[in-house]
Order: structure tokens, then C-alpha cells, then sequence
């Protein structure tokens, strides 16, 4: 009968799980110290079988998305493995639907994850996504630190 749509403000340090299994964990925790209005979800819970993750984001930005230049950094069992940057929206022709989001609007945004293509090794991964709304990087929207770990 009544829809109920709620938003965590998170703190820094203060880890979130997005899912537990007899073969993955996976939190996530604020890079910055300001709260935010985010919600992810991922599905399944597994690396067995080489699935495609079904993502959901929640998210209330804190300024425009006009420009936005993600930035991953990926390391495994403390050594750096990856260094991936991607340009989302650059202001013409995007052909994602989180670009042109306003301050305060709320992003809700489903997609998959097709990153799982190969097996992960057991270990522990840490992964930094951080969103940007410059190329030169230095103004940041968001930034999460991912844990995962792979039983």
C-alpha cells in the first residue's frame, strides 16, 4: 500500500554490506567525510559460474552531472592490479541516464556488471571508484572504497 523510500546518510569509516556468501563478501565505505544519500545493490552474490552482476544505485548527487569522469583503482591482496578510467558524461551525445542529473534529484539507475568475465582469484580486493566532475580530476562527486572478498 505505502511505498517506503529511505536513504542512509553514511558516515566515513563506517562499512555497509552489499552482500555476504558462502563464497563473496562485499561492504563498501565512504572516501570523504561528508554524508551522503546513496544506496548500491548487487546480485547475485557470487563469482561462481562467471555471473553478470545486476547492479542498483540510489543516489542523491551534490551537484550537477554534467561531466563525469570515473576512476577506478583495484588492488589485489595489497598490490596495485588495475588503474581503468572512464569518461561517462562529457556534456553531449551521453548515452548514459545518470548524465544531466541535477543537484538534489535522486538517481535511480540499474545496470550490469559484466567485469566477472573471468574467474577471481581467492584474496582480498580493494577497489576505489571515485566520480569526477572535471578531466583534470580534481573536483570529486563521490568516492567509495570497495571491499571484497573472494572465499
Amino acid at each position: 500500500m505505502f511505498g517506503l523510500l529511505f536513504f542512509i546518510l553514511f558516515t566515513p569509516g563506517v562499512s555497509e554490506f552489499i552482500c555476504t556468501s558462502s563464497d563473496l563478501d562485499m561492504s563498501y565505505t565512504f572516501c570523504d567525510s561528508t554524508a551522503h544519500s546513496f544506496m548500491f545493490n548487487l546480485t547475485p552474490c557470487s563469482t561462481r559460474n562467471k555471473p553478470v552482476w545486476k547492479a542498483a544505485l540510489t543516489w542523491i548527487p551534490r551537484s550537477d552531472i554534467h561531466f563525469l569522469k570515473i576512476v577506478f583503482n583495484v588492488w589485489y591482496d595489497g598490490a596495485k592490479a588495475l588503474l581503468w578510467k572512464e569518461l561517462l558524461c562529457s556534456g553531449a551525445d551521453d548515452e548514459y541516464s545518470l548524465c544531466g542529473t541535477l543537484k538534489g534529484e535522486t538517481l535511480d539507475s540499474a545496470f550490469d556488471i559484466k567485469g566477472s568475465r573471468f574467474e577471481f582469484p581467492k584474496g582480498n580486493y580493494s577497489i576505489v571508484v571515485q566520480g569526477f566532475s572535471d578531466d583534470s580530476e580534481n573536483n570529486m562527486l563521490i568516492c567509495l572504497n570497495f571491499t571484497m572478498i573472494v572465499k
